[in-house]
């Protein structure tokens, strides 16, 4: 099984797929998550039932009124951007929009900027960021080796222990690493267990409001992985033979005691991470750096719920009452994920305003006709090389947020969401329209 991003749905969708979305949707909602979800729907409404505080004006604030402009090119960019929203295309489905001037400070179009719609991927924003204020860039996914036991004439008699934290890089030369700290103490034999501890979290199969038939995009929410794929056991005994290290039979689950001796540690970084999950929009990395906010608030087993919490605190302190918004993941599969244009800004803002996240976040995003999910978008003089934005791409949702340049030197900050689409590849090249819009007025 391979794991890809939300955004490399590129197919147009036609009347069969409508069919089978809707059929999908509705086992997933009324059957795949009924015995889960008495939980599942107070889970996925914790925002309603948090008592955070919002401690300040929103970063963002949508006017209740017109956005009256007052220079030449933010008229042509409101006559732009408003003559796209005529077209044919958005009478028959949704649409929120806001576009902020960072150099001016102030907001320059609206349009239904506080419309509650799914994000898909553009949710992995608000999990970046919120993972780089509470964890720091230099924060660690981490993945460790420890024993027990005594060793003599190259037999340990006691047991290894695999402890995992969640890390979605880990690779075969990391498990290299792991079975040749094994060697180098003249271990040759292990009596006892190969222990996995998977104490971290908790290992739900799949996060809240996925579509259990969308296996090739859910990721697997699981501490101790290699290669992307839950078989970090199977792989290091079968590691451990090739270096003709005889493992032992047993293999448990378990926790590993503080007497325990440490042999190696494998870690990535905040910023190594969050390359693939932004620039590739990587569903696996997301779920780690979710879970690495849930790690926060819960040292030990701990959930969806945990990193929730987090996540819901930053929005407050964005100055958005997080109960008007539903966080359910933290790559945006689920089908209870629902932001608006307004927060998606203050949070872009919000990155801009504080360089030390900026300085990690804007080189991690996609740029248009250039590489990650936008690499085959935005090839035309106008667009190339000058959008730097998240994708979102699921069966009926298309989102980019991001930062763009106008012709005249002002930074932009942009979310533009869209619900209810059938043709991905149309509504797409809509967008591209609208990032034409920002680059061309002046």
């Amino acid at each position: 099984m391979s794991f890809f991003s939300t955004d490399k749905i590129k197919s147009t969708l036609g009347i069969v797929g409508v069919l089978l979305l809707s059929s999908t949707l509705f086992f997933a909602d009324n059957a795949s998550f009924a015995t889960s979800n008495n939980k599942a729907a107070k889970g996925t409404r914790v925002t309603a039932q948090q008592t955070t505080a919002v401690s300040a004006q929103p970063l963002v604030k949508a006017s209740q009124a017109p956005i009256v402009p007052q220079a030449p090119w933010e008229k042509a960019l409101q006559q732009g951007l408003q003559n796209l929203l005529e077209e044919d295309l958005l009478q028959r489905s949704q649409a929120g929009m806001l576009v902020y001037d960072l150099t001016a400070d102030k907001i320059v179009f609206q349009h239904q900027p506080r419309q509650l719609l799914r994000p898909a991927s553009t949710l992995k924003s608000l999990v970046a960021i919120t993972a780089m204020e509470n964890l720091s860039i230099y924060h660690q996914f981490t993945t460790k080796l420890a024993y027990e036991g005594s060793i003599s004439n190259g037999v340990l008699t006691g047991n290894i222990y695999c402890i995992g934290g969640f890390d979605p890089l880990f690779d075969s030369s990391d498990m290299q690493a792991f079975v040749d700290s094994i060697r180098a103490l003249g271990i040759h034999t292990i009596q006892g267990s190969l222990i996995a501890d998977v104490s971290m979290m908790d290992s739900p199969r799949w996060g809240i409001g996925w579509c259990w038939d969308d296996d090739e995009y859910n990721p697997p929410l699981f501490p101790l992985l290699v290669n992307g794929r839950d078989k970090f056991m199977q792989v290091f005994q079968s590691k451990l033979r090739e270096a003709h290290i005889k493992p032992p039979v047993l293999v448990v689950r378990g926790q590993a005691p503080a007497t325990a001796k440490q042999l190696c540690v494998r870690s990535h970084s905040m910023a190594q991470v969050l390359q693939p999950m932004l620039k590739d929009s990587d569903n696996l990395c997301a779920e780690a750096t979710f879970y690495q906010l849930a790690a926060f608030e819960r040292s030990s087993h701990a959930t969806a719920d945990d990193a929730r919490k987090v996540v819901n605190r930053f929005i407050a302190k964005l100055g958005y009452n997080p109960a008007n918004y539903n966080i359910a993941d933290g790559c945006g599969l689920s089908l209870y994920d629902y932001l608006s244009p307004e927060l998606e800004v203050g949070l872009l803002k919000y990155a801009y305003e504080n360089k030390q996240l900026f300085n990690t976040f804007y080189p991690a995003l996609p740029i248009g006709g250039v590489d990650g999910t936008l690499d085959y978008r935005m090839h035309n003089k106008a667009t190339k090389g000058k959008i730097h934005a998240k994708t979102g791409t699921l069966t009926g949702v298309s989102a980019l947020a991001g930062y763009t340049t106008t012709a005249n030197g002002h930074l932009l900050a942009f979310s533009i969401m869209n619900n209810g689409i059938l043709d991905t590849l149309e509504i797409q090249a809509w967008q591209d329209r609208v990032c034409e819009v920002f680059t061309t007025v002046e």
